[in-house]
């Protein structure tokens, strides 16, 4: 006899699994030909005449995560346990006495029950292998998202855009000597998707400012302005600050997700070249009465 005790608190004598999962660990139990303990067997409790046995005990108890097992010996110890072993029998018994393991709808929900673990069983023999990511794979990921991602430089960039070299070498002087970037953007700048912002274009991405001014940044430190930089839509003047700590936590927030998304991918793969694998040698005749087939699904 195997009773579950998954899902139940030391902290309450109230046991908190339904009376179906006890229904399928009782039904379960006498499907496999749980026979009666032999009488020399130490019994720890008897519950309306059938016995609780120490092996049995120590099975359930056995079975528990060390953190639960820590929190039964803080509240109590293997008495409490016992308590709620002797309760979850009772209630085994009430639903057999009230015909509850006669219904269909349970003896259905048993079998469904049943044909999950099968299933799970099997999947869990056959994906044994661990499936598990390459730095080369994880690299070309996030390039594929580096749009949405930071670079190692981690600063922010903001830049104006002055329409000759002159007016351009004025404000780095003036920058240089503590001007204010942003209000000089504001004013001076003819970059107007970004005049209003002071230059700002937010943390520095792969892709976000034209090659020549890309080149110069990864040239720069933070706080500095940069000399005026030639374009075709005239000279641009460009300074990096670091990033907020809050910016770069989030970034790696970023990372990981896409990381967990990648796992899923691969593990989802390897389980569907599984899938495919059983497919190969199944024959399935279609409801609509057409021919078998061999490979699963995918012909008519």
């Amino acid at each position: 006899m195997h009773r579950s005790t998954t899902g139940f608190s030391a902290a309450s004598a109230v046991p908190k699994a339904s009376l179906f999962t006890l229904i399928v660990a009782g039904l379960l139990a006498a499907s496999t030909g749980c026979t009666p303990p032999q009488s020399e067997e130490r019994v720890v409790a008897f519950v309306n005449g059938k016995p609780i046995t120490q092996t049995e005990f120590d099975h359930e108890w056995g079975d528990l995560p060390d953190a639960t097992k820590a929190r039964y010996e803080k509240e109590g110890g293997r008495q409490i346990f016992l308590k709620e072993l002797v309760d979850h029998e009772l209630l085994l018994q009430e639903a057999r006495k009230q015909g509850l393991d006669q219904s269909d709808a349970i003896r259905d929900r048993v079998r469904r029950y049943k044909e999950k673990l099968l299933k799970d069983e099997l999947l869990k023999d056959r994906m044994k292998t661990t499936v598990e990511l390459t730095k080369e794979e994880l690299d070309r990921f996030y390039e594929e998202h580096a749009g949405e991602l930071l670079t190692p430089l981690k600063v922010r960039v903001a830049q104006m855009l002055l329409p000759n070299f002159s007016a351009a070498k004025d404000l780095e002087t003036q920058v240089n000597r503590g001007g204010d970037f942003g209000k000089f953007a504001q004013r001076y700048s003819v970059d107007y998707k970004t005049k209003a912002k002071g230059g700002d274009l937010g943390p520095y991405r792969k892709g976000l400012v034209i090659p020549e001014v890309d080149e110069v940044i990864k040239t720069l430190k933070p706080g500095m302005v940069s000399a005026p930089i030639k374009t075709e839509a005239g000279y641009y003047l460009v300074q990096i600050t670091a990033l907020d700590p809050e910016i770069i936590q989030a970034d790696l927030a970023k990372r990981e997700r896409l990381r967990q998304e990648l796992l899923y991918l691969k593990r989802k793969q390897y389980f569907d070249s599984v899938i495919a694998e059983i497919k190969a040698k199944a024959v399935v005749k279609l409801a609509d009465g057409s021919h078998p087939v061999a490979d699963g699904l995918t012909k008519r």
